[in-house]
């Protein structure tokens, strides 16, 4: 399993999620609390909007608590929306390619879970992915497709449906030909301009996730775990529910993917 975090609001330095709190990010990535992996060293990754319509990237295959550079980029770089990364492999190889967050156009993806026996349908969802959308197939990750599935189901109309949609298409798949559990799921995804988080599990057990707005900086985070401890005002997102967050503020809503 991985850790994850994502902020949106006034721009703030990537460092005041990625790895000053006590429970930073980096610190997740080293001890995780609500992991089924206390350790995610199996790289790490970072997306993040300013000046352009694309999101800015580094992804690494180092542990995020080794690489300096991660450090300083963090330290220098000011954005007021951004997600951030650390893996812990369920299977797939330890490349730069395969480190999240995956980017296509205006959109940034990340995730954490797992859709059950991937390794036994890998060529079928491998065909699910639209031809104008398979340049952007680098790695060899179940997440990566997932992520150009909702594209294809029509993530830039209405997010929620096209990932609900996708969604359903791999569980089907696991279903068919992998096996339990069929699909754990914690995302969280961008367009530049909104935040989006969903949680979902098709057995008992889903990937937390916390959302929290912070008075001083001024914004929302959404994260896999708290990033102070005893910190308060955090946010379980329930499992089965869907999250955006926009200038307007914050609309929860289904998650059930339908098959």
């Amino acid at each position: 399993m991985c850790r994850w975090a994502a902020y949106f609001g006034e721009p703030i330095f990537l460092e005041d999620i990625i790895s000053r709190p006590d429970h930073s990010l980096i610190a997740q990535s080293q001890e995780a609390e609500e992991s089924k992996t206390s350790t995610n060293g199996d790289g790490f990754g970072v997306a993040w909007y300013e000046n352009r319509p694309t999101p800015g990237q580094y992804r690494d295959v180092y542990p995020a608590w080794s690489d300096p550079n991660l450090r300083a980029v963090a330290h220098q770089v000011r954005s007021g929306l951004f997600l951030a990364h650390v893996r812990a492999s369920t299977g797939s190889a330890i490349s730069r390619n395969n480190c999240h967050p995956f980017t296509a156009g205006s959109w940034s993806f990340m995730h954490n879970g797992q859709v059950g026996g991937f390794e036994h349908f890998r060529k079928q969802a491998d065909m699910c992915v639209p031809d104008d959308l398979y340049q952007h197939r680098k790695g060899a990750t179940d997440s990566e497709i997932l992520f150009l599935l909702a594209i294809g189901e029509g993530l830039d109309k209405d997010p929620q449906a096209a990932l609900s949609r996708a969604v359903a298409r791999m569980e089907n798949l696991s279903r068919q030909s992998g096996n339990s559990p069929h699909m754990r799921l914690s995302v969280a995804f961008s367009d530049g301009k909104r935040l989006f988080a969903a949680r979902y599990s098709s057995d008992h057990i889903a990937p937390s996730v916390y959302y929290r707005w912070c008075e001083t900086r001024q914004g929302w985070a959404v994260v896999s775990e708290p990033l102070e401890p005893d910190e308060e005002g955090w946010t379980e997102l329930p499992p089965g529910k869907f999250l955006e967050l926009n200038g307007k503020g914050t609309v929860l809503s289904e998650f059930h993917p339908s098959f």
